[in-house]
């Protein structure tokens, strides 16, 4: 008889999985991939970049299982880690850029790499009000950023955002109302 991972709980998974049972890892990853996808996609503002991040981050979860504690939310656990990749990227990206200045001009102009972004007459107006509003996110300071993509898009409580961001349930609220108003102010400019 095999067993149905689809009907076990996400600790009951995580435990599976320590016990070297690769499918109820794989389960995991399928119940969260998405929601996991969307948060670094929103941090980091590039789909290619995001699914990067979302590998590394359920590779850092399988290497870091042992320390998950059954009795918390995996979609949390799994949140604070796409966030920690998502601000080592977002250094990493700060240090090339750092270099990239250094380097003589015929270097980085040689290295530059151009805008991937498809020109405007190929994309539909609904995929370019919905790009608009990634990039929007993605220009927000990280503390603004991420309490909006924890509640706003990947539905979490305020609390729920305030135990995965190690913060109080006011200062979420307060960064959630200071995150909409900047949105609006980057949207209603273009």
């Amino acid at each position: 008889m095999t067993l149905d991972l689809r009907a076990c709980s996400d600790g009951e998974l995580a435990a599976l999985s320590l016990a070297g049972r690769e499918r109820a890892f794989a389960e995991i990853m399928h119940r969260h991939r998405d929601a996991i996808y969307r948060l670094i996609r929103g941090h980091v503002g590039d789909a290619d970049e995001a699914l990067d991040l979302t590998q590394e981050c359920f590779a850092a979860a399988y290497r870091a299982l042992d320390r998950f504690e059954a009795a918390r939310s995996l979609r949390g656990w799994l949140s604070r880690i796409a966030i920690n990749k998502c601000r080592d990227w977002r250094r990493r990206r700060t240090v090339r850029r750092f270099f990239s200045f250094a380097a003589p001009l015929s270097e980085a102009v040689a290295n530059s790499v151009a805008d991937p972004a498809p020109a405007a007459d190929k994309i539909l107006a609904d995929r370019e009000s919905v790009g608009r509003i990634w990039e929007a996110i993605a220009v927000l300071p990280a503390n603004l950023k991420e309490p909006l993509l924890l509640c706003a898009v990947e539905g979490l409580s305020q609390g729920e955002a305030a135990t995965v961001l190690a913060i109080s349930e006011k200062a979420v609220e307060t960064r959630l109302y200071r995150a909409r108003k900047k949105l609006s102010v980057l949207l209603k400019d273009d």
